[in-house]
């Protein structure tokens, strides 16, 4: 019997950890091969939130929300200006007060740049 019967007999499904660190993923892929656009799927507010940073600081085009009436469809247009993004796992809650420190601990290269 196959894992995924086995999965089914029992009633259990796949979960996803991170639907943002899978959208990054999907568009850094995209990326390196050249494309012009990427389909992300789920869509969530924490994805569009992060899509229009990275659209307003210019490393994306404008994107659209389709909504499929199930988890929704992002269509984001690419400009070819992304080396590499990824999440930072997990998740921190910081206030603006801590950002300093937490930017020196996480982004040590960030310091030696630009001093």
């Amino acid at each position: 019997m196959f894992l995924s019967a086995r999965r089914r007999e029992l009633g259990l499904k796949m979960v996803r950890m991170s639907v943002l660190a899978d959208a990054l993923k999907t568009i850094n892929n995209a990326e390196k091969r050249g494309k012009r656009q990427v389909l992300i799927r789920p869509c969530s507010k924490v994805i569009v939130r992060f899509l229009t940073v990275m659209m307003k600081a210019g490393y994306i085009g404008e994107f659209e929300i389709i909504d499929d009436h199930r988890a929704g469809k992002i269509v984001v247009n690419l400009t070819g200006r992304i080396n590499k993004c990824s999440v930072i796992s997990p998740r921190f809650d910081i206030s603006l007060r801590d950002l300093e420190k937490w930017t020196s601990n996480l982004l040590p290269l960030i310091g030696m740049l630009f001093p």
